[in-house]
């Protein structure tokens, strides 16, 4: 081995070691908040915040160090001189841009931040339950003024707004968005209104019978191992506002809210959970305790966890397997049930207040009443306090009905209280991308339909494996759709895809 290749196995060594203690910090902060969600008491937000504040200000210490730094920069030196190349290039290369980004923002506002999110969220759970958006109003203020303040260190030259964007899907812009927002509307618009006009809605009666919860926890298991979930690796809990987190290789974790009169809603929660926590056990082992760990962006993350939940989850075709189970634990309520009837009441459209309940059609037009809302947030033409009124005149504007409270309009989502500005887009392009995924399916051999109607979707998760799961964060969801199409994204898919199920459905 020659001195310059031999330099290069030692770079590499300090590398990997200083990834490894940085990975332990945030399994830690992720054990911590996913623990704050479910089961820690409400008393204990404070003691929390106090551990979290600490963990997150070391992490970012480290990575932030001289020594850090000065590695980094040897090592862009040894990929540059080809000494250094494959999966350890790619590290890399994603390690520096996350570097970058945190050298600009001081050690003690990134602990300032971690323990304003940690107190925001306590407050919010308080808040919702109580229909109290006054006592939350401060915090959003303050969450946003530290999110701007964030996105001029990042790029000054940049709306903040645009900033946000492009940290939770690289590349996106408000302009992009927009014109995304147009191409969706334009189709779902119209059909939302010929289904109120003309559409014939079927009887849903029977998804409001009472299912208690210990039956509705054997429904979540059952779920999760239809859906291919080893239930050795994953665990489920309660929580306010369902979601999944992926911590390491064999343990990506579900929490869900469940109704006793909406076993449904449990259903789609989590098999949509599901869908983020197949994502991160899909990632190659090979980058275990690296920055290449992890999905690469949340649009990628929420087309997982929307193309299980609609895609698969609200197809005809998986009605079966779904109603297999149904039958099994709930007999009384779904032994009668048909293939036909289930499928077109989990599909109806029609326009509700709460985003997570809403129907596939319209989904996205819940996304465009909270960017809208961040919009104005961002540029100054709103505070925290105009959020209720522009939230009912949004869904008043997009959805055509009222806001029945706080808690079922502007409380109703956790996001805010993170500071997950500039996420809600995602959701929507999560459904979009996923939509273009299934001619690339198809043409690559697997039969979605069949694979859905027999209750082994290996083929799918081997599809997604290996196109999406396994590239982690090496590749940016630009590329890895691209590669994994056979074309740039292109929203068509999805507006031809509402057009075609939604037409059908009611007959249009």
């Amino acid at each position: 081995m020659g001195k310059n290749a031999a330099n290069a196995k030692k770079l590499g060594k300090k590398f990997r070691k200083l990834e490894r203690k940085l990975w332990n910090y945030e399994y830690l902060l992720k054990i911590a908040e996913f623990d704050g969600a479910t089961i820690a008491p409400e008393n204990g937000a404070a003691a929390r915040g106090e551990a979290m504040g600490f963990l997150s200000a070391e992490h970012h210490k480290l990575l932030t160090s001289e020594k850090a730094q000065q590695l980094v920069h040897d090592l862009n030196k040894a990929v540059a001189k080809g000494k250094i190349s494959g999966q350890l290039a790619d590290e890399v290369r994603v390690f520096t841009r996350d570097q970058r980004e945190a050298l600009v923002i001081p050690t003690d506002e990134e602990e300032a931040w971690t323990r304003l999110v940690c107190e925001a969220d306590a407050v919010w759970h308080k808040a919702k339950a109580a229909n109290d958006w006054e006592s939350f109003e401060p915090y959003v203020d303050r969450i946003v003024e530290t999110c701007k303040r964030h996105a001029g260190y990042l790029d000054s030259t940049k709306d903040p707004y645009d900033v946000m964007l492009d940290q939770n899907e690289r590349g996106l812009t408000s302009q992009d968005f927009d014109a995304f927002c147009d191409q969706v509307r334009a189709t779902v618009v119209p059909l939302v209104h010929a289904i109120v006009e003309h559409g014939r809605q079927p009887n849903t009666s029977f998804l409001a019978a009472r299912v208690p919860e210990p039956l509705q926890r054997q429904i979540s298991f059952d779920l999760i191992e239809l859906l291919g979930i080893d239930r050795a690796d994953t665990a489920l809990a309660s929580t306010e506002h369902p979601f999944s987190e992926g911590f390491a290789v064999g343990d990506a974790r579900i929490a869900s809210h469940i109704y006793e009169n909406n076993l449904i809603s449990n259903v789609y929660s989590i098999i949509h959970e599901a869908g983020h926590a197949m994502y991160e056990l899909g990632v190659d082992p090979a980058y275990a305790y690296t920055c290449l760990a992890g999905g690469t962006s949340m649009g990628i993350h929420e087309s997982q966890s929307r193309f299980f939940e609609n895609t698969v989850g609200r197809s005809r075709a998986f009605m079966g397997p779904l109603l297999k189970i149904l039958r099994r634990r709930v007999p009384a309520i779904y032994g009668s049930v048909a293939e036909d009837d289930l499928y077109r009441a989990v599909n109806i459209a029609q326009p509700s207040p709460i985003r997570i309940e809403a129907d596939e059609l319209t989904y996205p037009l819940h996304i465009m009443i909270r960017y809208e809302i961040e919009r104005l947030l961002f540029a100054g033409e709103a505070t925290a306090h105009d959020i209720p009124g522009l939230w009912a005149n949004l869904t008043e504007k997009y959805l055509g009905i009222e806001v029945p409270s706080d808690a079922q309009g502007c409380l109703q989502d956790t996001h805010w209280s993170g500071g997950s500005f500039g996420y809600f887009p995602t959701y929507a392009l999560g459904s979009a991308y996923d939509a273009q995924y299934v001619p690339a399916m198809v043409a690559d051999g697997v039969d979605v339909g069949a694979t859905c109607a027999s209750g082994d979707l290996a083929p799918i998760r081997s599809w997604l494996e290996q196109k999406i799961w396994r590239w982690g964060r090496s590749k940016d969801a630009p590329q890895l759709i691209e590669e994994a199409c056979g074309a740039p994204f292109n929203a068509t898919y999805y507006c031809d895809y509402l057009a075609k199920k939604f037409g059908a459905l009611y007959a249009l």
